[in-house]
C-alpha cells in the first residue's frame, strides 16, 4: 500500500487524479480516500461535471499552461479510448468535428500546438468554408457522455480498492484529519475552492452556460461556431440512446442556476442554422434544459503545492472552467507529479 492520500472533490478532475494515482501504483488504490459533498448520479448547481458537454474542443485558451495541459489530456485520453473505448458503460466514441470561427481565428501558437499532436487536424481551405465563417479546423475528437464516464471511473476506481465517503469539508485541514495517517491531500474542490475556508480564493468564478438536451441519434459529428457574442455547439453523447448537446453560453461571473426559457430558443435557432440538415423540425425531441456554473479562474488553473510545517503535503488543483474533460488529465498528471517529484511518498 501507498501512503495514505486523500482526494477532496469527485469531479471529472478528482476523479482523474484518483485515476493516476491508483494506476501508478499497479492498479491498487486503496490508500487513497476521495472525501465530497457530491458523487457521480448526484445533481446540482454546484457539480459541474454531469453538465458537461464532454468533448475535446478549441475552447481552452493559447496561454503555455493550457496548451501543455491540451497536450498531455490529448495524448493520455488515446489511451483511455484505447483501452476502454469499446465499452458501452464508460460512454465514450471518438467522433468527427468542425470547429467555425465568424472572425477572429485561433491563433498560430494555438493552431501550430495543435497540429503537434491531432493526427487528423485539417485546416478547411476557403473553398470549403460557410459564408459565415473565416476560418474552420477538422478532426477526429474525444467524445464523453460526462455523467456515464464519471459513473464508470467511480466504479472503476472501487473496484481497485480506493473508498468514497461522502463529506463536505468545514475547513481543508478536515482532508488531514479524517485520517490521521493521511500524509497528503488534493484540492479538486471546483467552484468550491472559492468559498472553502483554508483556500477560500477569491479569483476563482462561475462561468454559467445553458444547454438543451436533444434526442437525434442521427447526428454522429460534432460542430462548434464561435462568434464575438455567441458561442453554438453541438455535441452527441455516446452510447446514451441518442442524446445530443446543444449550446450554449460562457457567462462570467453569473450565478445563475435557473434555465431561461429565452436562452434555449436561441440555443435551439443556432443550432439549427449550425446544422440544418440534421436539426429539421421533426427530427429530434427536446429531453431538458440544464443551467450549469463552469468552474473558472483568474489567471487560468490553480496546480500548486503547499508543503506544510508537519510535513504534510496539500496539491491545489482547480480552476478549469469550460476544459475539464479535456485539460483535466493533463492537469490531473501535472499535480500527481507534483507529488512524487520532491516528497519520498
Amino acid at each position: 500500500m501507498g501512503a495514505k492520500i486523500v482526494i477532496v472533490g469527485a469531479g471529472i478532475i478528482g476523479l482523474y487524479t484518483a485515476f493516476i494515482l491508483t494506476r501508478r501504483n499497479g492498479g491498487k488504490g486503496d490508500h487513497i480516500t476521495v472525501l465530497a459533498q457530491h458523487f457521480p448520479g448526484d445533481q446540482s448547481i454546484n457539480y459541474t461535471s454531469p453538465w458537461a458537454g464532454g468533448n475535446f474542443s478549441i475552447i481552452s485558451g493559447d496561454d503555455p499552461k493550457s496548451l501543455l495541459m491540451d497536450k498531455l489530456s490529448f495524448q493520455n485520453l488515446t489511451d483511455i479510448f484505447n483501452e476502454f473505448g469499446d465499452n458501452p458503460a464508460a460512454g465514450l466514441a471518438r467522433l468527427p468535428t468542425t470547429e467555425l470561427w465568424a472572425e477572429k481565428p485561433p491563433s498560430d501558437r494555438k493552431v501550430n500546438s495543435l497540429k503537434e499532436y491531432v493526427p487528423d487536424l485539417h485546416i478547411m481551405t476557403p473553398e470549403e468554408l460557410p459564408s459565415h465563417a473565416c476560418f474552420g479546423l477538422q478532426y477526429t475528437t474525444f467524445n464523453f457522455f460526462s455523467p456515464k464516464f464519471i459513473g464508470f471511473l467511480k466504479d472503476y476506481l472501487s473496484d481497485h480498492g480506493v473508498t468514497f465517503v461522502r463529506r463536505e469539508l468545514a475547513h481543508i485541514d478536515e482532508a488531514f484529519t479524517y485520517d490521521p495517517s493521511t500524509e497528503a491531500v488534493f484540492n479538486a474542490t471546483g467552484i468550491g475552492a472559492r468559498n472553502l475556508p483554508g483556500v477560500a480564493d477569491e479569483k476563482v468564478y462561475p462561468t454559467r452556460g445553458q444547454i438543451v438536451v436533444v434526442r437525434a441519434p442521427q447526428i454522429q459529428q460534432n460542430a462548434t461556431y464561435w462568434s464575438p457574442s455567441e458561442n453554438t455547439y453541438i455535441i452527441p453523447r455516446p452510447h446514451s440512446g441518442g442524446l445530443v448537446v446543444l449550446g450554449g453560453y460562457l457567462q462570467k461571473n453569473n450565478w445563475n442556476g435557473d434555465t431561461l426559457n429565452y436562452e434555449s430558443v436561441s440555443i435551439l435557432e443556432r443550432t439549427r442554422r449550425l446544422l440544418p440538415d440534421l436539426l429539421k423540425p421533426g427530427t429530434f425531441e427536446i429531453i431538458r434544459d440544464v443551467a450549469g456554473l463552469r468552474p473558472s479562474r483568474e489567471g487560468g488553473v490553480r496546480i500548486e503545492r503547499e508543503d506544510r510545517a508537519d510535513g504534510k503535503i496539500l496539491i491545489h488543483n482547480y480552476g478549469a472552467g469550460g476544459t475539464g474533460y479535456q485539460a483535466g488529465y493533463g492537469m490531473a498528471l501535472t499535480a500527481v507529479n507534483l507529488l512524487y517529484k520532491t516528497s519520498k511518498l
